[in-house]
């Protein structure tokens, strides 16, 4: 991959050529990327995701897979599964896309007599911003430090802090992450506004209940325009991007369905992902950081392999 350009403004292509040349000797031996190790991975490292407990939000862009997260938000992924059989979601539309922070979609009638009703669900739920720490299942922790929880890592695929002074464990808000929109009372959410998250967004965790992350589709999400309203709404009918509907995947017909797999974030392939993400080796590193971020470590998905 080339990631200079080739043309140089007021000699930077020779200072670049000579700090290349500098960084060339203290080159990084080669060790497998991310790519190497999907493609020597075997077929018991990757789980299938659940039809169950995954949604499909149809645009006019295309399909956005959304994987729910019960061991995190059982209520409230129960309650938007509901939303999403009786059809609450269809028709309604993106409203909000601010810039370096989330995409929200959900009823822009929400506040006055035109409102969507909630029929077969409930309009409001219980916060669940944690869950006990032996509800989050197998948990593959992550050495560095994290500001925003004293341990952090992977659950099942998601993103995650937990504290064991506590017994706690929740949702990171990473890229991707879907949380459940709600208003100064705790428990005023119940998943008919909902977003994704497109920037920095980790002071969120623990105050919002996250239900699950997108695993397929953000571009269409991420590239939307960004909303001119404060907060980034959009202040215009004509601006909301029609949500055509919103399926349980189990509900789909097994030939319209999106096969795709999710590497498992408890088994040895995924802490080479890690380890390739942390130490990155290669000609083109010249630095090895020795640390990732949480949200900067992407779990692979791939079709499903035949």
């Amino acid at each position: 991959m080339r990631i200079l350009r080739k043309t140089c403004l007021l000699g930077a292509c020779a200072l670049l050529a000579a700090g290349a040349g500098a960084a060339a000797d203290k080159e990084l031996p080669p060790k497998p990327s991310v790519a190497d190790i999907v493609k020597a991975s075997r077929a018991g490292d990757w789980r299938p995701l659940d039809p169950d407990n995954t949604l499909y939000m149809e645009t006019a862009a295309g399909r956005v897979v959304i994987e729910m997260a019960p061991a995190f938000a059982p209520n409230h992924v129960r309650n938007i599964k509901a939303l999403a059989r009786a059809h609450y979601f269809d028709g309604l539309a993106i409203l909000r896309v601010q810039d370096n922070f989330v995409v929200q979609w959900g009823d822009p009638n929400e506040d006055n007599d035109k409102a969507r009703k909630v029929e077969g669900a409930h309009k409001t739920v219980k916060a669940e911003f944690t869950v006990p720490l032996k509800s989050a299942g197998p948990f593959t922790r992550l050495p560095d430090r994290d500001g925003y929880a004293p341990e952090s890592g992977f659950a099942n695929g998601f993103p995650a802090g937990r504290d064991p002074k506590t017994g706690e464990a929740w949702l990171a808000h990473c890229y991707g992450m879907v949380g459940v929109g709600r208003d100064t009372d705790a428990d005023s959410g119940g998943g008919t506004a909902l977003y994704a998250v497109i920037g920095p967004a980790r002071h969120l965790d623990r105050n919002i209940t996250v239900v699950g992350r997108v695993v397929a589709g953000m571009p269409q999400l991420a590239a939307l325009p960004r909303g001119p309203a404060p907060m980034g709404f959009y202040d215009k009918p004509e601006m909301n991007v029609p949500v055509i509907a919103v399926k349980v995947a189990a509900d789909v017909p097994p030939n319209e369905r999106s096969r795709l797999e999710v590497m498992r974030t408890d088994g040895a392939a995924f802490q080479s992902v890690l380890d390739a993400q942390r130490d990155r080796g290669g000609p083109w590193t010249k630095v090895a950081m020795h640390h990732v971020d949480l949200c900067a470590v992407q779990v692979p998905v791939r079709e499903q392999q035949p």
